[in-house]
C-alpha cells in the first residue's frame, strides 16, 4: 500500500486488518455453504432455490475478493489456509447435514443475519476514520440484506405452498 493511503486511515490498522480477515473468513465460508447447499438441496421449489443459492455464492466470493484487496492495500496478509478461515470466522459454518430446502434456507438466513451484524460493526469501526473500508462494508451490507430478504421470501413461499397443500 502507498504510504499516504495507509496514513489517512485514522485508526489501528492492525485491528482493522484483523476485522477484515474475520470478514474474509466469513465470506469464504459463506461461499462454500451456499455452493454446497445448492448441490445437495432437496424439496419443494428446488430449482429456484438452487439458482438463488448459486447467485449468492458468486456474490459472497466477490465480497471475499474486495476484502482481500483491501487487506493487501493496508499492508496486511489475507488468511492463507482453510484452517485459518475456520479459526478466524465470526459467523462460522453450518454444515448442511439436512438437505431439506427449509433447513438449507434457515441455515443461510442465519449466516446472512450474522453477516449483517458483522458489517454494521465494521462500518461503525471505520466511520469517519477509513472511508474506503467503510464504503466496501456498506456495499457488502447492501447485498447481505438483500440476500436475507431473498431467502426469507423463498422460505415464505414454501410455507404458503405447504399450507395450501394441507387444505
Amino acid at each position: 500500500m502507498g504510504t499516504r493511503g495507509r496514513e489517512i486511515v485514522d485508526l489501528d490498522v492492525n485491528e482493522l486488518i484483523k476485522l477484515l480477515n474475520n470478514a474474509f473468513a466469513d465470506e469464504w465460508l459463506a461461499y462454500y455453504q451456499y455452493w454446497i447447499g445448492a448441490q445437495v438441496v432437496k424439496g419443494p421449489m428446488r430449482e429456484g432455490t438452487v439458482a438463488e443459492l448459486l447467485q449468492h455464492a458468486t456474490e459472497e466470493l466477490t465480497h471475499a475478493q474486495w476484502l482481500c484487496d483491501r487487506i493487501i492495500q493496508l499492508g496486511g496478509e489475507p488468511l492463507l489456509s482453510p484452517e485459518a478461515l475456520l479459526k478466524e470466522t465470526c459467523c462460522g459454518y453450518l454444515t448442511p447435514s439436512d438437505p431439506y430446502v427449509e433447513e438449507i434456507l434457515k441455515q443461510n438466513i442465519s449466516g446472512e443475519q450474522c453477516a449483517i451484524n458483522a458489517y454494521k460493526h465494521l462500518m461503525d469501526f471505520t466511520k469517519d476514520k477509513d472511508m474506503i473500508t467503510y464504503n466496501i462494508a456498506l456495499k457488502i451490507l447492501e447485498q447481505e440484506t438483500e440476500h436475507e430478504e431473498d431467502l426469507q421470501a423463498i422460505l415464505e413461499d414454501i410455507n404458503i405452498m405447504m399450507e395450501r397443500v394441507k387444505r
